[in-house]
C-alpha cells in the first residue's frame, strides 16, 4: 500500500511531538508537514495535499473548525484532536466522525490511524459525502456553541459544569481563560474572542482586552480618567472598562 500522507496541527509542542512520535513508529504513514496555528495549517495543507489531517480543535486565533472552513475541496480525511469539549464530542458521536480525546495513549491513536488506512484502501465514502457530513458537523458545533447552557471546566481529575448565570467574569491569560464564579476560579483552554461569541451578548459584555463581565454581577460603575470606568463587581473585584470597549456603553448603562 502507498504510505498514508499525514499532516499534523497542534499548537502545544508536547502534544505535537507525541503525535509525531506515534506516527514515526508506523511504517505505513508519511508525515508531510506540521503546523502550530491555524494560519500555518491552512497554508501547509493546501501546499501538501495530505491524505489524513490530525487537527487540534482548541487553538488561539482560530480553532480547528475554522481551519476546515478555510480549506478548499477536495478535503483530506480529518481526525480532530481535542481536550474535553462537550459540544464537539457530541457532534463527533452523532456524525460518526473520527476524534482523539486528550490525553490519549498509543493503542487508541493506532486504532484511529488504522481506521484511516482502511478507508483509504476501500474508498468507503466519496469525498462529496465526506464533505457533506463535515458541513453538518460544523453546523452542529456552531449551533451548540453559540449559547451554551453550561460550560465544562476541569478541577483536578473531575469535569464540572458551570452555568453562565454562575459566572462573575472571565479573564484571559495567554491561551487559557480563568472563569471566576463566586469564590471559585476555573481554568479552561480557549480565547476570550471565542468565548464572547459563545455567550449571550445580552448577559455578558467585553470591558477590556482581557476581561468579559456578566452584567448582573456588576455592583456599580465609577467614572475614571479619560472617559473610562472602573467596574466594581458584587464580589468586590474591580476591573477597568477601557475606552476601546465602550461601544455598548449607553445600552449597558440602562440595564445597570
Amino acid at each position: 500500500m502507498t504510505a498514508l500522507r499525514v499532516f499534523v496541527v497542534d499548537d502545544e509542542a508536547p502534544a505535537r511531538r507525541k503525535l509525531l512520535r506515534f506516527l514515526a513508529a508506523d511504517s505505513e504513514v508519511e508525515v508531510v508537514g506540521e503546523a502550530v496555528n491555524g494560519q500555518e495549517a491552512v497554508a501547509g495543507i493546501q501546499r501538501t495535499h495530505p491524505d489524513l489531517l490530525l487537527l487540534d480543535v482548541q487553538m488561539p486565533d482560530f480553532d480547528g473548525f475554522e481551519v476546515v472552513k478555510q480549506l478548499a475541496a477536495p478535503l483530506p480525511q480529518i481526525v480532530f484532536v481535542t481536550a474535553f469539549d462537550q459540544y464537539a464530542i457530541q457532534a463527533f458521536d452523532v456524525h460518526a466522525f473520527g476524534y482523539l480525546l486528550k490525553p490519549f495513549d498509543q493503542p487508541r491513536f493506532q486504532r484511529v490511524v488504522d481506521d484511516a488506512k482502511r478507508q483509504a484502501r476501500a474508498h468507503h465514502s466519496s469525498s462529496s459525502n465526506s464533505e457533506e457530513v463535515l458541513r453538518k458537523l460544523l453546523a452542529d458545533v456552531d449551533r451548540a456553541r453559540r449559547v451554551p447552557a453550561r460550560l465544562v471546566v476541569e478541577q483536578g481529575e473531575r469535569m464540572l459544569f458551570v452555568a453562565p448565570g454562575e459566572i462573575d467574569w472571565i479573564q484571559s491569560e495567554r491561551n487559557y481563560l480563568l472563569v471566576h464564579a463566586g469564590d471559585k476560579t476555573y481554568t479552561i483552554r480557549g480565547t476570550l474572542d471565542a468565548m464572547e461569541e459563545r455567550l449571550d451578548r445580552a448577559e455578558f459584555v467585553r470591558i477590556n482586552r482581557s476581561a468579559l463581565v456578566r452584567l448582573d454581577a456588576v455592583r456599580e460603575l465609577q467614572k475614571w480618567f479619560h472617559g473610562e470606568y472602573k467596574v466594581i463587581l458584587k464580589s468586590g473585584a474591580g476591573l477597568m472598562w477601557t475606552r476601546r470597549y465602550l461601544g455598548r456603553q449607553a445600552e449597558i448603562l440602562q440595564k445597570l
